[in-house]
């Protein structure tokens, strides 16, 4: 029996070992068009983020708005490229998670955990009732008063919580990433260590 699950150790070690490229590929697609899309909606908007960032009243409050509206778009936007082919990933990844942290903190963090609101979370916080009830009384008067079907033709109404969920699973990719590189064969990253590093 120890002979058969030393073996089985043996088979799992070596399918890991020749598909751990997929782990940190998988991560960097799935993070590409997240910060792409994010960057450029504050490109596109970058006054209005400049005045959110510095306004204490309604905004973020944040020193030197410009400067921070420019970061975070640039990091953003060329973290996205950096992180499609590969190329230094590692430094790619720290400027996007310290603008995680300051989402985080300075956005979601009096939200609580959920970006949707659900009352199956044990997450919920105290304003999920309330939400879940206007949801409700919202759908009653579009079925009412609109053409639900076609509203929800592709999906179903939500209300945003608007908390940390999203913004800590992105930091934790983005550790992951920060940690394991961009993989083998499919970044740059591993082309530039195999031919230039020897």
């Amino acid at each position: 029996m120890k002979h058969l699950l030393i073996k089985m150790q043996h088979m799992m070690d070596a399918t890991v070992h020749t598909f751990s490229f997929l782990a940190p590929l998988a991560l960097r697609l799935y993070l590409v068009p997240i910060f792409w899309v994010a960057g450029m909606n504050k490109f596109h908007s970058f006054d209005n983020i400049v005045t959110w960032f510095g306004n204490a009243e309604w905004g973020l409050g944040l020193p030197f708005p410009e400067l921070m509206a420019f970061l975070a778009t640039s990091a953003e936007l060329v973290g996205a490229v950096l992180l499609l082919f590969g190329f230094a990933t590692r430094w790619a990844t720290i400027p996007l998670m310290i603008t995680m942290l300051v989402a985080i903190f300075s956005v979601h963090w009096t939200n609580g955990w959920q970006a949707i609101h659900d009352l199956m979370s044990p997450w919920a916080n105290e304003h999920a009732t309330g939400a879940i009830e206007r949801l409700d009384r919202a759908k009653e008067i579009l079925q009412t008063h609109g053409n639900y079907e076609w509203l929800t033709e592709n999906g179903s109404f939500v209300v945003s919580n608007n908390g940390i969920e999203w913004a800590v699973t992105y930091f934790i990719m983005l550790l992951a990433l920060f940690i394991i590189g961009g993989g083998k064969f499919f970044s740059t990253d591993y082309w530039i260590r195999k031919y230039c590093y020897k």
